[in-house]
């Protein structure tokens, strides 16, 4: 299938980018992201600066393959990462237009690279949990309920690819937030420190810079884990909960 590239070019933040269209002939058996390679792969032929884009396992698992795909992050598919995606969604002769997600939260750094340690620094600041260390307790010496087990394990699916930041109008966090404040808050190790931890992580991602959530729910259409809007309830209580605790974060 042969296919036209409409990609964001942009050598660093402090440069004016711009689209640029190439033609790549690709299989419909390829990944979104063996089509990239491809693209590249013509590009070094020609001598020409490759595009610059994130990728690791390959598999749905890592979240760092962020792209924005005709106006998607991750592009159309639900549920699926943009290593995930396949050309055979794609037609023949089409135009796909791919860029970085945009956010302020996200600087870019070139091409479709852009930083997401806002990330990384919201988990420092209260994603964990403090335990004694030393040999592993046996595993049904605590018990859990099978309801909240299974909602914190659904909550820690999320890969922090920041696609919920990408679909958000706001460039909200939220959804990020509140998936790891829930995962930890649900079950009995992460409530001792629930009420800092939630203060905390809360704290660091207003002081990133990323936007308030206006309930639009882009962020969950989005998600390639289908992390449910029930977390960001969950995150709005505990905080909630945390003020009037008179207990501040550390």
């Amino acid at each position: 299938m042969k296919l036209n590239i409409k990609v964001w070019r942009q050598k660093n933040k402090s440069t004016q980018g711009k689209f640029e269209t190439y033609p790549v002939v690709a299989s419909e058996h390829m990944s979104f992201l063996e089509m990239m390679d491809v693209l590249n792969e013509g590009l070094i032929t020609k001598k020409q600066e490759p595009v610059a884009f994130e990728h690791d396992c390959r598999e749905g698992i890592c979240g760092t393959c962020n792209m924005v795909i005709n106006g998607q992050p991750h592009g159309p598919m639900p549920g699926t990462t943009t290593c995930q995606l396949h050309m055979r969604h794609f037609h023949d002769g089409e135009t796909i237009i791919v860029e970085p997600f945009r956010a302020e939260a996200f600087p870019l750094i070139k091409d479709l690279v852009v930083d997401r340690s806002a990330f990384d620094r919201v988990i420092q600041s209260g994603g964990f949990i403090s335990v004694n260390t030393g040999q592993a307790p046996d595993g049904n010496s605590l018990p859990i309920e099978k309801g909240l087990a299974s909602r914190s394990f659904e909550a820690a699916a999320c890969i922090g690819c920041g696609a919920c930041v990408a679909a958000c109008p706001n460039g909200s966090a939220m959804l990020f937030t509140g998936a790891k404040i829930a995962h930890l808050g649900l079950l009995p190790q992460g409530k001792v420190e629930e009420n800092r931890r939630t203060q905390a992580m809360v704290a660091q991602m207003d002081k990133e810079g990323f936007g308030m959530c206006s309930n639009i729910g882009a962020c969950e259409a989005e998600c390639p884990k289908e992390i449910s809007l029930e977390n960001i309830a969950y995150m709005n209580r505990a905080y909630i909960k945390a003020t009037f605790s008179g207990e501040e974060a550390s």
